[in-house]
């Protein structure tokens, strides 16, 4: 690092007082400035598909008890989160029902076998308690036109809403449709995802590819009568095609964000635009194109900000000539570039490994090379899996491959919108036990979920670098409190919060654990510490312990400043004390603990030997949470008394 970038970081951490760093993670020129790891990105979305159409993926069969579904649900999001994964995508409306008691469409049949009946519970409910408890975000599914995968509307539940307005239907290809160009049908299927929306937690609403039915041959779209009552203004039935399915998307990004601004709404489209062969602005390959096809304009859905994030199925291997995984990742990078709008990759893991695949796909490295293609492009925000099963199989090893490669660390979620970020946590424990430490912290306001850092050693200071990439991150929890099973010697950690939007706050202070079989630190600025009225607070020394450290004038009075700590077990402990020295403080400072014999007092001179750990000796502590360390006022010699943070260590 060059002298010159050294002077800007250190003018930097001063500026923001210590251990603050900015909101949303780090400007950009911080980022530029420390050294990052593509192999541990700080931000990433990683998901997979959990399909309940026909049962592909959740539940594995109909009619499951509710313990049986309820466990498969959360082997699921257990596999989710052992993958590293920090979101799913859960089909909630798979054919026109619904997976929660709407008042507008019926029980899915993928539930119980018969359309319409009650499971016996809320399984989207169920999906958002236990997709938040991993801190998983979910993303719940909705395909907007499919009725059924049958051309039989007597085989729906009598009260099915395509039965009592038939003209609202058609069938094609041996399926039933809602028909996209009748404006009712528009309101109704945003009014049944909306009621979804309204009344649950989820964290985003997904659109998956299926809008105009894919072709057949030798079949026709039966629409016609809908284009001439409903086309007015258009002179090419296309043209009013693709408007119908724009206004769905478009009023939906309206109305969802009305509702919940800091949802994400995002749409995994069909992996070709258009080819350039058809349009100049199209890609280089020469596939089916959505455009023409299906009527899926989903570049102008990008181009206009309709959705926070456009997740295409490449479902092609690297070099495939039709349509190449990596033409297509440089295309849609190209495409979203400057639009706000994320690129998530949609990923073929049904592919891998599976007889009668192309030859590229039984290469256990294929999934992987993926995500190395995506390193080129700073634009693609993460992968989505379909599906489910097809993680959990792993077949020929191909996706431990990848995750090995690429998930060997947490990743927080992209973050969304432009909002403050909340105010930093405060870490109001870090105890070590034989094997693991305990952290616990408090929070100002309400943060939807918690960032852990860990960085090994004792730094006095957050250097910004440290939260750059994830090579520091251990996890992320909604809780107040984090285990850290595998803690390794002595280190720091740190807090961050994020709330819906996943904007983050800047670090909490710093808290050192020292090897052994138990440390604690406790500084001034933890609730565990108190001062009476006549201790004032500065951030003056760069020297402090944290964001700032107390001080006072010696008077013939005690009136001490406590560290309070919680002390497992009775023992013999070491006590160090950190604070900032200058030559105008005191040179005999009296620092009292409070061992099991009596109050002992050493005095330290703190005119000299500040920024740093100094030990007060090794004293007899009793187990119990009491004030352990106090630093006195009563002292004859002149200059202030320092109060800044304590270590005691079993030894």
């Amino acid at each position: 690092m060059t002298a010159l970038l050294r002077t800007l970081l250190a003018v930097f951490t001063v500026a923001i007082v210590n251990l603050v760093i900015p909101t949303s993670a780090m400007t950009s020129a911080v980022a530029a400035a420390c050294a990052t790891d593509p192999a541990t990105p700080k931000r990433q979305l990683r998901a997979m598909w959990i399909s309940t159409v026909a049962n592909i993926d959740w539940p594995s069969k109909t009619g499951l008890s509710v313990s049986a579904q309820q466990a498969e649900l959360r082997a699921s999001l257990d596999l989710a989160v052992s993958k590293r994964m920090n979101a799913v995508m859960i089909q909630v409306r798979p054919t026109a029902d619904a997976f929660w008691p709407s008042p507008y469409e019926p029980w899915s049949q993928w539930l119980t076998g018969t359309q319409g009946v009650d499971p016996g519970y809320d399984p989207l409910a169920f999906m958002v308690a236990e997709a938040h408890a991993r801190n998983l975000e979910l993303h719940a599914w909705f395909n907007p036109y499919r009725i059924a995968n049958h051309a039989d509307p007597t085989k729906l539940v009598s009260t099915h809403p395509a039965r009592q307005h038939p003209d609202w239907r058609f069938a094609y290809g041996g399926k039933l449709y809602y028909n996209p160009g009748i404006p009712e049908v528009r309101t109704f299927i945003e009014d049944a995802i909306m009621d979804a929306v309204s009344r649950y937690d989820i964290d985003g609403v997904h659109l998956d590819d299926y809008f105009y039915p894919y072709p057949v041959s030798g079949e026709t779209i039966p629409d016609a009568a809908t284009y001439s009552r409903y086309g007015g203004g258009f002179s090419d039935i296309g043209d009013w095609r693709r408007d119908n399915v724009n206004r769905l998307v478009r009023e939906l990004d309206q109305r969802i964000h009305a509702a919940k601004p800091w949802l994400a709404f995002g749409v995994s489209p069909f992996g070709i635009w258009r080819n350039s062969s058809t349009d100049p602005l199209g890609s280089r390959t020469s596939g089916l194109q959505s455009y023409d096809a299906i009527y899926a304009d989903s570049r102008q859905w990008v181009k206009q900000g309709w959705v926070d994030y456009i997740a295409p199925q490449i479902y092609w291997h690297i070099g495939y000539a039709p349509a190449a995984y990596d033409v297509l990742t440089a295309w849609w990078s190209d495409v979203v570039k400057g639009t706000g709008v994320q690129f998530v990759v949609g990923q073929a893991a049904y592919r891998v490994g599976v007889s009668g695949q192309d030859a590229a796909w039984q290469n256990p490295a294929e999934l992987s090379n993926h995500l190395y293609e995506n390193r080129k492009h700073p634009e693609v925000a993460g992968d989505v899996y379909f599906s489910a099963k097809d993680v959990k199989a792993d077949r020929i090893g191909g996706f431990s491959a990848l995750a090995s490669a690429h998930y060997s660390k947490p990743a927080l979620l992209p973050a969304r919108g432009t909002g403050s970020a909340p105010a930093a946590p405060t870490i109001t424990s870090a105890t070590r036990t034989s094997n693991a430490v305990a952290l616990s912290w408090q929070a100002t306001g309400s943060p939807t979920s918690y960032a852990v850092y860990r960085v090994d050693g004792t730094p006095s200071t957050a250097d910004p670098c440290f939260f750059a990439d994830a090579r520091n991150l251990l996890g992320t929890t909604r809780q107040t409190s984090y285990t850290d099973t595998a803690p390794g010697g002595t280190a720091t950690y740190y807090i961050t919060a994020l709330d819906r939007w996943q904007q983050e706050s800047a670090p909490s202070t710093g808290k050192t654990v020292a090897s052994g079989a138990f440390s604690v630190v406790v500084d001034n600025s933890d609730p565990s510490f108190t001062a009476g009225s006549a201790w004032g607070t500065s951030s003056y020394s760069s020297q402090a312990y944290g964001a700032d450290y107390r001080f006072a004038t010696p008077v013939a009075a005690s009136d001490p400043a406590w560290f309070t700590a919680a002390i497992p077990s009775a023992g013999s402990y070491r006590v160090e004390v950190w604070y900032p020295a200058n030559s105008g403080y005191n040179s005999a400072t009296p620092y009292i603990v409070a061992a099991s014999g009596g109050n002992q007092t050493v005095p330290v001179d703190q005119r000299t030997g500040g920024g740093q750990w100094r030990s007060l000796g090794t004293f007899t502590l009793a187990a119990g949470t009491y004030k352990v360390v106090g630093v006195s006022r009563w002292t004859s010699t002149t200059g202030y008394v320092i109060a800044d943070a304590v270590r005691i260590t079993k030894v």
